[in-house]
C-alpha cells in the first residue's frame, strides 16, 4: 500500500496545502501470480471533523488495510474549522478546493477514475456536514456521499441561541438567518435535486449513534432524503461520537460502495501473499 504525503499550492486557499493519498498500486503476491494491469482507481476523499487534520482517518482507523484490500484510492485533506465552505472574504474558499480543485488536481497526479460512478465523497462530524453540502453541490462529480455523525445542525432553527458559539458559527457560514436560504443549507440542495432526474441524485450512506447528541438531525436528514426520493442507506446504533463508532461504520461503508474484494496482497508481517 501507498501511503503519499502531497504538497501543493491550492489556488482556492492562496496556500500550500498537505493531502495524504492512499494509492493501492503496490499490491503483488509472492506466488508469481500477480497479474501487472494499469488500471483507473474509484477514489474517496475523506473529510476529517472539527479540530483534526489530514491525518486522522489514518490515525483512528483501519482504512489503509480496507482501502488495499477493495483497490479504493483514498484522498484526505485537511479543511481547518471551516465546515469546508467558501469564505472568500478569509482567501479560504473550501468548497471550491474540495469540490473541484482538489479532484481535478489528484486526477492530474494519479491514475484516478474520472467516472462519477467511481468517484465519492465522505467525512465524519464536521467533515460529514461537508461530504454531504458539497457531494450535493457537486453532484455531477461525486456519485455517492458517506456521512458519519453528519454535524448537520448548524442552519437548523438558526434562530435559537441555545448552547451556541454564533460568533464561530457565523465565521464559517456567515449569518445563519441568511445562510439558511442558500446552498450553504444542505436542504436547498436536496429540495433542487429532487425537482431534477433521479440519476443525477448521488446515492447516500448516513450512520449516527443513538448516544450522539447529533443523532436528533440525522433522524431528521434521513426522512428529508427518502421524502425526496433520495436512495439512502442509513444505520443507527448504540455509539457515542468518537472514533469507536466510525472505525466500525467506516468499514461497513466501505462494504457499500461498489468495490472490488480482492487479496490485500504482500504487506508488512504478511508473507502469504
Amino acid at each position: 500500500m501507498a501511503l503519499i504525503q502531497v504538497n501543493f499550492m491550492s489556488k482556492a486557499l492562496l496556500r500550500t496545502v498537505t493531502v495524504n493519498v492512499i494509492l493501492p498500486v503496490d499490491k503483488f503476491s509472492l506466488t508469481g501470480n500477480t497479474k501487472e494491469t494499469e488500471k483507473q482507481y474509484k477514489t474517496l476523499y475523506l473529510l476529517h471533523g472539527i479540530f483534526g487534520n489530514y491525518t486522522d482517518w489514518i490515525a483512528g482507523t483501519d482504512i489503509l488495510r480496507l482501502a488495499q484490500a477493495r483497490d479504493l484510492a483514498v484522498v484526505m485533506p485537511s479543511g481547518e474549522n471551516g465546515f469546508y465552505l467558501d469564505q472568500p472574504e478569509q482567501g479560504r474558499n473550501y468548497a471550491t478546493f474540495i469540490g473541484e480543485e482538489l479532484v481535478e488536481i489528484t486526477r492530474k497526479m494519479f491514475p484516478l477514475s474520472r467516472k462519477r460512478e467511481d468517484t465519492f465523497i465522505g467525512g465524519l462530524s464536521m467533515g460529514g456536514y461537508g461530504a454531504i453540502r458539497n457531494g450535493l453541490k457537486y453532484s455531477d462529480t461525486f456519485g455517492r456521499i458517506l456521512g458519519f455523525s453528519s454535524a448537520l445542525h448548524i442552519l437548523e432553527d438558526v434562530e435559537s441561541n441555545q448552547n451556541r458559539n454564533i460568533a464561530y458559527e457565523e465565521s464559517c457560514f456567515g449569518k445563519l438567518t441568511e445562510a439558511v436560504k442558500t446552498d450553504k443549507n444542505p436542504r436547498v440542495l436536496i429540495e433542487r435535486l429532487a425537482e431534477g432526474p433521479a440519476e443525477k441524485r448521488p446515492l447516500l450512506f448516513l450512520a449516527c449513534g443513538t448516544e450522539d447528541s447529533l443523532i436528533d438531525v440525522n433522524r431528521r436528514y434521513r426522512d428529508l432524503f427518502r421524502t425526496n426520493g433520495f436512495d439512502i442507506t442509513y444505520y443507527e446504533s448504540p455509539g457515542n461520537h468518537d472514533w469507536d463508532f466510525w472505525a466500525h461504520y467506516i468499514k461497513v461503508a466501505l462494504d457499500w460502495l461498489p468495490l472490488e474484494t480482492g487479496s490485500q496482497g504482500v504487506n508488512s508481517g504478511n508473507v502469504t501473499g
